[in-house]
């Protein structure tokens, strides 16, 4: 790369949460600057966040279509590469459609739309033109998760049986959503949200993280979900059966009402040789548990005897025993999609590691996911199966 990638962001103003780690991810690696925003419906507020973040009074917009349509007439050299959105569920869709059609390529929060009809029209047009869409998983950023990912594609567990997976969060276990809690109130409005609230807010990270590792994909699902909060309009429960693609079973759960938990998201993997346990409260650490063998304890940023993957490796960036945590592995996703779109820019061919960050595939199958688990809560039926 020859330069910084300049970035336009929509959402993520003062009154925003994730914006700050979006930024704070982009600038990690110096690959990327903020060069413009949309960041609040609220006009003072946008003012006042653009300034706050230095960004001049000419290219702090108060809406994305005036954003976009001002960075697409500037000269190449002045205009953005691309946009980042930062937005609640329901306004992501509009906002990524019209960077596309404008020649912008595009990261988004996820789920990456409000529905299943959004996100493959999304796909659609992402294929259509060409661009790179970059889907922030957090999670699969981390380097014990692709080293994790690297065991199983190179067969070290032997032919995967069972996925446990399991994201439980205790921040909903009271009606905050009335309390003024901003964050609370939207993700368990339907009209914000989408179909289903703990599904769409976590579930879809644990769905995508066991994909992610195993490879494999989910075909059939068998949900409930419940509503554990008096006078709660959406679901903050659930747990879901799964089926694989591989012939390995698994099971999900997700919850937002597990009082006194923080964001415990734990995946354990099983072969035919042995399994594995990743946990984001200790995610420089991978445990390794083999059949016939002792156990073994993997850590980040050590490669002693050369035993972790070049993916691992290439997402490391502290000696070991300096922790890497969530941050870093939001960095991750970001600097892989900026060195595939630096690549892409000079016209050179990029490694598979720097390709290894979630896309609009990852993006249409989660938004599948919310809609198959919805179904499946609502039927009778036992397997309902994965429909995208």
């Amino acid at each position: 790369m020859m330069r910084k990638l300049r970035m336009g962001m929509v959402g993520g103003g003062q009154d925003a949460f994730i914006g700050a780690i979006h930024r704070l991810a982009a600038n990690m690696d110096g690959l990327i600057e903020l060069s413009c925003g949309a960041l609040s419906i609220t006009p003072e507020t946008a003012i006042a966040s653009g300034k706050a973040l230095f960004l001049p009074e000419s290219r702090t917009y108060l809406t994305y279509d005036e954003m976009i349509k001002a960075e697409a007439a500037l000269p190449a050299e002045e205009r953005i590469d691309f946009v980042t959105i930062v937005t609640p569920n329901f306004a992501h869709f509009a906002p990524a459609m019209m960077a596309l059609e404008h020649g912008f390529n595009v990261v988004i929060e996820k789920p990456m739309t409000f529905s299943l009809e959004e996100a493959k029209l999304l796909k659609q047009k992402v294929e259509e033109t060409g661009l790179i869409l970059c889907l922030t998983h957090t999670y699969s950023g981390y380097p014990m998760v692709k080293q994790a990912k690297a065991m199983v594609r190179e067969g070290k567990l032997g032919k995967i049986r069972k996925v446990i997976v399991e994201y439980p969060q205790g921040w909903l276990s009271k009606l905050s959503e009335r309390e003024g809690n901003a964050q609370a109130a939207w993700r368990t409005d339907p009209k914000k949200s989408g179909k289903s609230s703990v599904m769409g807010d976590i579930g879809t990270h644990a769905s995508h993280l066991a994909e992610y590792i195993t490879g494999a994909k989910i075909t059939d699902v068998c949900a409930e979900l419940n509503t554990l909060v008096e006078g709660r309009v959406m679901d903050d429960d659930g747990a879901v059966l799964l089926k694989f693609d591989n012939g390995a079973k698994g099971v999900l759960i997700a919850s937002q009402v597990a009082a006194g938990e923080e964001n415990a998201l734990k995946i354990r993997i099983y072969g035919e040789k042995g399994g594995i346990e990743w946990f984001q409260h200790e995610p420089n650490t991978l445990t390794v548990r083999w059949l016939e063998e002792p156990a073994q304890i993997l850590r980040a940023g050590v490669n002693y005897g050369g035993y972790l993957s070049s993916f691992a490796t290439h997402n490391c960036r502290t000696p070991g025993g300096h922790p890497e945590g969530y941050l870093e592995a939001f960095a991750n996703i970001y600097r892989n999609f900026a060195l595939t779109l630096g690549c892409k820019l000079d016209g050179t061919e990029p490694t598979p590691e720097m390709l290894d960050f979630p896309s609009v595939e990852d993006g249409l199958r989660g938004m599948a996911f919310i809609d198959n688990v919805v179904a499946s809560s609502q039927s009778d039926k036992k397997w309902t199966p994965y429909v995208l």
